[in-house]
């Protein structure tokens, strides 16, 4: 008997708190509701914005890199086409002399001898200077080969790194947008229930602090303007029968009492 008692007392201390947990306006709910999805749908669309931007950097990067490798390419190119002018220009001086060396044979006196051997040494001076190009030109050959190949590789992994991001990038992007038409469809919704006027008041309050329309009461104080409010605005504000803004910053208000067993033991 003491035991049903006690589980009737208990329902009729729980109803009354339901009662005074239900004692936020209609109005109030939609707004935080309203609030609520306006964040989800700024976060989404910032996500959604910033994609783009994401994939534009590392495919900028690796353009940069892609250019960085011709440029390499080009420069092992020209390397390895003047090594082989050089080679050529060498085999054709080494004819040359032993053609002069031939005319060197037939000469007549020693004034002809003379100047086949000046011609000789002049041309042989130019095989020098030329076999000391290609030496040069090795040495510079070898870094940029191997700048070439590892360049190559890392290119490679580079380009599959990007177009994996960029599918990633593709799918988040249908996701996102899949939630924002749902969230744009609760929040059309959530409008409809709302008077205009109140629609119209909340984006203009939206839009002057920053997407924050609406702001919670703790302690008697606006948590976002930390201004205190009227003893008496803090009651009409407990009791919820209206939908009603902070004297000082103009957000909407909105109190949400703390669930806590002293609290529902004291209804009664």
């Amino acid at each position: 008997m003491d035991r049903r008692r006690h589980s009737e007392t208990g329902r009729r201390k729980i109803g009354k708190w339901s009662k005074l947990k239900l004692s936020m306006h209609p109005d109030t709910h939609l707004v935080i509701h309203l609030q609520s999805l306006d964040r989800r749908i700024t976060a989404l669309e910032k996500e959604v914005a910033a994609l783009p931007k994401h994939i534009a950097v590392i495919e900028k990067a690796l353009e940069s890199h892609v250019r960085k490798l011709e440029a390499d390419r080009a420069a092992l190119l020209a390397n390895q086409k003047e090594r082989k002018k050089l080679e050529g220009d060498i085999q054709a001086h080494e004819q040359k002399i032993s053609k002069l060396r031939d005319q060197m044979l037939q000469a007549k006196n020693n004034e002809q001898y003379r100047a086949f051997q000046h011609e000789i040494d002049f041309v042989a001076k130019e095989i020098r200077k030329a076999e000391d190009r290609i030496l040069e030109l090795m040495a510079e050959s070898e870094p940029l080969d191997q700048n070439v190949k590892k360049a190559e590789i890392a290119l490679k992994e580079e380009k599959q790194v990007v177009e994996g991001e960029k599918k990633v990038a593709r799918e988040r992007t249908a996701v996102d947008q899949s939630q924002l038409d749902v969230l744009h469809g609760e929040r059309k919704e959530a409008v409809a229930k709302l008077k205009p006027a109140v629609v119209k008041e909340y984006e203009r309050i939206r839009k002057k602090w920053n997407g924050v329309a609406i702001a919670e009461v703790i302690a008697g104080r606006c948590d976002a303007c930390q201004i205190v409010l009227r003893p008496q605005y803090w009651q009409d504000l407990k009791r919820g029968d209206e939908l009603m803004a902070c004297e000082s910053c103009g957000r909407f208000l909105f109190h949400n009492p703390p669930v806590h067993v002293e609290d529902v033991a004291s209804v009664g």
